[in-house]
């Protein structure tokens, strides 16, 4: 995968936003908590286990994705940036410690806002190297899948504040 650093960032990214119906604290703690990661990450039957979260600058995240067919997807990756109940950049780009991945896919920004309703604003971006690499996301189904995991999100943070 080669970079793309001419290339316009907004034909490389691939982005979903939604208001969820839920507090951004408890949105942010689903994000933080591995075991509340482990419950909707991955649209069902996909599920994830093995879950570690370093949540700070220069922390890392691993965890292992299991499908309905016995496929198993290792994800290791590190958070570049970190504002409690605001924001996340995480990337696969490095495994731990600065330590670079064999293959790099994207960059993650999450991004979390008070609406007036007391609901939060969510945006979830995928940076890529290349546009290549978009559209191999978006045939994988991208915005399926993220739309799926991010409703599973909804529902377990609305379930917090009950």
């Amino acid at each position: 995968m080669t970079p793309q650093p001419d290339t316009p960032i907004s034909e490389r990214e691939l982005v979903l936003e939604r208001v969820l119906k839920a507090p951004r604290a408890l949105v942010w703690r689903c994000w933080t908590d591995p075991m509340l990661l482990a419950e909707w990450f991955c649209p069902k039957p996909w599920y994830i286990d093995q879950v570690e979260l370093d949540v700070r600058t220069g922390g890392s995240n691993a965890f292992v994705m299991h499908g309905p067919n016995g496929e198993i997807v290792p994800n290791r990756g590190v958070y570049l940036e970190v504002i409690e109940n605001e924001k996340l950049v995480l990337t696969d780009a490095y495994v731990k410690a600065w330590e670079p991945s064999e293959a790099p896919f994207m960059t993650a920004i999450i991004m979390l806002e008070d609406t007036p309703e007391g609901h939060t604003r969510y945006v979830a971006k995928a940076l890529h190297w290349s546009v290549e690499t978009r559209k191999q996301h978006e045939q994988m189904g991208f915005h399926e899948g993220w739309g799926i995991a991010t409703d599973q999100l909804e529902t377990l943070a609305q379930s917090l504040n009950a």
